[in-house]
């Protein structure tokens, strides 16, 4: 199915922007297959190409990734059937009836046919993104002389340019933090600063981010007398290793990790005193995938389109490092040893591996009855985890490709080899795969506490 993007492009409203391509060789490297499926020469293909005019029908996918309407039809190509693992940054390509540039490296389908001089997405720049909804695009030649691909008409830049760098992240944690805390000794697998996360930004194409167990991080900051999405660590499997710089008040919560503090194990779900040279490692409880760590006070941090949380993916903030110093954002008086453990302790919400852990479903965009028999027939098993989805192994789901649309946290994705992706926080906000069901709101933290090698039940949603 061809997606909206690749109808007829209406008259834009917005700016006109020209974006400048080296277009084939290794820029380019489907220009060739693209210009065969047409029946031209590469040459042809590239200035057809240039050659008119394009409309921003969305953004998304990945931050500052342009969805354009009005590809000349005899470009339309299928995706490629198996996606490349890695597509350099500011590649052009075309699928089905549009086209787009890639902002960063990443996984993706479509098919290459050169690459951009300008960057559509950096998050280091005053103004990040290069395009927006509505607005008008014309590409132009940057080769280096006439008759080359790069000199399509009518388009064709003055001043060709190299293609840039892959945007470098953007740096939140301060170096010197006013209120220091917390040494970073050594890291853990994967230990993020998260509030909220970044709302209404999704026509961007950032995710929201923020905690993947979000009751979980809200109580840890209530245990230290924070406001309920104040900066806080989001630890993953293993935890880091920290060394108190000052007196502090600090909170663990979630099921994956247990705190020990000189050595002793200390209670989770309370709030614990660390004094000056105290040592915070954390002991894996073989339960769950993530944990969260409060500092009263709040993490200090700056903020980025209002949010601190790390986006990976949208190359804003980064993991934690050996030498990093967390600050306090704010001076809070926090009494140790206040204590809440939620229904089920810290089993809640997931179990050993092996169990079979259960998710209410809702239909989806895509629901069709045997998808859904599918889906809860029988229990599938969680073959990789991380913050942006959740893939399963088991009995084949009828799915397949449908018109790109935004995609909520929670959507069951299903690929045509018909193995269901749970999509989390950090997902793609566009997408073009079949969503017959979404997991139920309520029951989110338990999904993001799943880990590889652990069982999922799907069942109906009562109604009501």
């Amino acid at each position: 199915m061809a997606d909206a993007a690749g109808e007829a492009a209406p008259a834009g409203s917005g700016r006109l922007v020209t974006v400048p391509v080296h277009y084939g060789g290794e820029h380019g490297p489907d220009l060739d297959e693209v210009a065969r499926r047409a029946g031209l020469t590469a040459a042809a293909a590239a200035r057809l190409h240039a050659g008119g005019e394009y409309v921003v029908r969305a953004v998304g996918f990945s931050p500052g990734f342009p969805f354009l309407a009005g590809l000349p039809p005899a470009l339309a190509t299928p995706r490629r059937p198996e996606p490349r693992r890695r597509v350099p940054a500011h590649s052009v390509g075309v699928a089905a009836g549009q086209t787009g540039v890639y902002p960063v490296a990443s996984a993706g389908g479509w098919n290459l046919i050169g690459r951009s001089t300008v960057a559509v997405y950096d998050p280091r720049r005053d103004d990040p993104f290069l395009l927006a909804v509505g607005d008008r695009v014309r590409f132009a030649a940057a080769g280096e002389g006439p008759g080359s691909l790069a000199d399509p008409a009518p388009a064709r830049s003055t001043s060709p340019a190299p293609v840039p760098p892959d945007p470098e992240p953007l740096e939140l944690l301060p170096s010197d933090p006013h209120l220091p805390a917390l040494a970073v000794v050594a890291p853990g697998l994967l230990d993020l600063v998260v509030d909220a996360g970044r709302l209404g930004q999704g026509r961007f194409g950032l995710a929201r981010g923020g905690p993947l167990d979000a009751p979980a991080a809200r109580l840890a900051n209530r245990l230290v007398g924070n406001e309920p999405d104040a900066p806080l660590l989001e630890l993953t499997l293993t935890g880091p290793v920290l060394r108190a710089l000052a007196p502090c008040v600090v909170a663990v919560t979630g099921p994956a990790l247990a705190p020990v503090v000189g050595g002793e194990a200390a209670p989770p779900y309370t709030s614990l005193a660390l004094a000056a040279g105290d040592e915070l490692r954390f002991a894996p409880t073989g339960v769950g995938a993530r944990s969260y760590l409060a500092l009263a006070g709040g993490v200090a941090s700056r903020r980025f389109l209002g949010s601190a949380s790390v986006d990976l993916r949208g190359l804003v903030g980064r993991p934690l490092r050996a030498g990093d110093v967390l600050g306090r954002a704010a001076e809070r008086r926090a009494v140790a040893g206040r204590g809440f453990v939620p229904h089920g302790g810290a089993r809640r919400g997931a179990g050993p591996f092996g169990s079979v852990t259960t998710l209410r479903l809702l239909p989806g965009p895509q629901h069709e009855p045997e998808a859904w028999a599918a889906l809860t027939g029988a229990p599938f098993e969680v073959s990789a985890a991380d913050r942006v989805g959740v893939r399963l192994a088991g009995a084949p789901v009828p799915g397949g490709e449908v018109t790109s649309e935004g995609v909520p946290v929670g959507a069951v994705q299903v690929p045509p080899g018909g193995s269901p992706i749970v999509l989390l926080a950090d997902r793609g906000t566009l997408g073009g795969y079949a969503k017959p069901a979404l997991v139920h709101p309520a029951d989110l933290p338990r999904l993001a506490q799943l880990r590889p090698g652990d069982r999922v039940r799907f069942v109906a949603a009562a109604r009501g």
